[in-house]
């Protein structure tokens, strides 16, 4: 398999680490924001929605998403629960992340982490990021008070995918993440699985 994975990407991310979780091989191509490697990618066809992550396969097929890639690796994994109750809550919290977390949460963090993003981060629209985010994120706290992980009793692939961009909430996106202590705990729990990497690694 090859993944076209842009680096510095908590969408990219997420792949990559589900990869190193389950120990499946892969070869990675990166293809960061702006880069000659990015242009030549769209260039050649191997990113059909214009953007990373893209998985292709051995036998020719293509994934593109981020989310759509995560189910495809993760199905009879650990990360795939078992229950049909708790693969449909995680799937929920899988289509919540991309719908409402990521548009806030790795927006503000890009707004303040690309250069040239940097004109887009006017300070309207970085506070209203900012109180939105706080918002989404007192979502995750009420459900992680109750409970270790999102779905079920063990780590899956909510986790996985919600990980990617609340991990550097704080540190990109400067969301105050004291207050979410539950939060917090459970990235540590994410930081501890076997198989564990970061995002720089």
């Amino acid at each position: 398999m090859r993944l076209y994975s842009m680096p510095s990407s908590g969408n990219s991310y997420k792949v990559r680490l589900l990869l190193a979780l389950t120990g499946r091989a892969c070869e990675i191509v990166d293809v960061e924001d702006a880069s000659e490697a990015l242009i030549a990618a769209k260039t050649a066809g191997a990113l059909p929605f214009g953007k990373a992550p893209v998985l292709h396969l051995d036998d020719g097929r293509v994934l593109p998403e981020s989310n759509a890639i995560l189910c495809w690796l993760g199905e009879n994994t650990a990360f795939w629960p078992a229950d049909p109750f708790d693969r449909a809550t995680m799937m929920s919290w899988m289509f919540w992340e991309q719908n409402q977390h990521e548009g806030v949460i790795a927006v503000r963090g890009a707004l303040n982490f690309y250069p040239s993003r940097a004109s887009l981060a006017t300070p309207e629209r970085m506070e209203d990021l900012l109180i939105r985010g706080h918002a989404l994120l007192s979502v995750m706290e009420r459900r992680l008070q109750d409970a270790d992980w999102l779905a079920g009793d063990a780590a899956t692939l909510a986790d996985i995918s919600l990980y990617a961009y609340t991990h550097t909430a704080g540190s990109r996106g400067g969301f105050e993440m004291d207050r979410f202590a539950a939060v917090n705990a459970w990235l540590a729990r994410i930081a501890a699985l076997p198989g564990y990497v970061g995002l720089d690694d």
